[in-house]
């Protein structure tokens, strides 16, 4: 398989949060058959779910990767579950989620796969650090990056200082 150009949203707001999605990249860059190839910075969002729960810290990496939109979606569950990631309540605070957020331009809709992801085109805290990244993104069936975040501007996210 060629490799293809992914792209994952990572997010955490339980623990160290910080420091979970910095090592949370790393640890993308070690996924067999799969590169690094650049991440965001980090930027901090209100919660969107369930009751009152801290703030979020999100960031964005792209890889390129030789898996298979599946296979790569099982990687990222097993990062999250060496984080300590439960799935008890939708919604509910975390300390680690990763997102595949797109995959090459492929459209994917399988149980338990959706890529692009839902609600992606539509959440400010994914686009601000795929448009630093990426800024001619394109969303399959959604459109540009940067006017997708345009759209999104009443959300509040702030990037933060490295």
């Amino acid at each position: 398989m060629a490799a293809i150009k992914a792209f994952v949203g990572l997010g955490a707001n339980l623990g160290e949060p910080k420091a979970q999605v910095r090592r949370a990249i790393a640890a993308l860059g070690a996924i067999p058959m799969t590169r690094l190839l650049a991440a965001s910075s980090l930027y901090r969002s209100a919660p969107v779910g369930v009751g009152e729960q801290p703030d979020f810290i999100n960031a964005v990496a792209a890889i390129e990767t030789g898996l298979s939109a599946r296979a790569l979606l099982d990687k990222l569950l097993a990062i999250e579950a060496r984080f300590g990631r439960r799935r008890d309540v939708p919604g509910s605070p975390r300390t680690l989620d990763l997102d595949l957020l797109l995959y090459g331009d492929r459209v994917i809709a399988e149980p338990d796969l959706i890529v692009p992801h839902p609600r992606m085109h539509e959440r400010a805290f994914v686009l601000a650090p795929l448009a630093e990244i990426a800024p001619d993104a394109l969303v399959p069936e959604k459109g540009p990056v940067a006017a997708l975040l345009a759209a999104s501007k009443n959300q509040k996210v702030k990037k933060l200082s490295a």
